[in-house]
């Protein structure tokens, strides 16, 4: 018994060993594999580097204007304003589309709330999503087909009078 009671310590430590090196080496796989987080995984370029322009929305209240990025690559799409910290009252940004269609979000890595107005070709509001929860998996959608979805922070357009019909003025639209 005593010989069985020495060699215990010796086993545990060497099966403690093997599967810590196990996690370790599982997790390193996982990640090499691209199962690890996508976002996580990679750099994120700059919102000064996307194109910039000013965009009205015109309102019962009157003309509403923001500064935007243009998320104009699928890369940028992608990226939208993941990770933004803070998004100013009177800026934004625009996704636009080649075609009108239909167009669905999430806040995956955004970690504001925001307003999404989905947008058609000819410039109207078709669709409004108001204060998106940050970090929320839910797919945001409009059952129309837009040409451009608007983000701008969450409760802007409650505050500016922003409502579904809305005309929206940008070289993207057209008239």
């Amino acid at each position: 018994m005593a010989t069985h009671t020495e060699e215990q310590p010796g086993n545990f430590r060497q099966l403690t060993w093997c599967a810590s090196f196990a996690l370790v080496f599982s997790l390193c796989a996982a990640m090499q594999s691209g199962n690890a987080p996508a976002a996580e995984s990679r750099a994120t370029e700059s919102l000064e580097s996307f194109p910039q322009s000013a965009l009205e929305i015109r309102t019962s209240q009157g003309r509403q204007w923001f500064n935007i990025r243009i998320a104009d690559s699928a890369a940028r799409q992608e990226q939208g304003l993941m990770y933004v910290r803070a998004l100013p009252a009177d800026e934004g940004m625009l996704f636009p589309q080649a075609r009108p269609r239909v167009m669905t979000f999430w806040m995956k890595n955004t970690v504001i709330p925001l307003d999404l107005l989905f947008i058609t070709a000819h410039g109207r509001i078709a669709c409004l999503h108001e204060q998106a929860r940050p970090l929320a998996l839910d797919l945001i959608a409009c059952d129309q087909a837009v040409k451009a979805v608007l983000e701008i922070g969450g409760g802007e357009a409650a505050k500016r009078g922003i409502r579904v019909g809305d005309l929206v003025k940008h070289a993207v639209f057209h008239r």
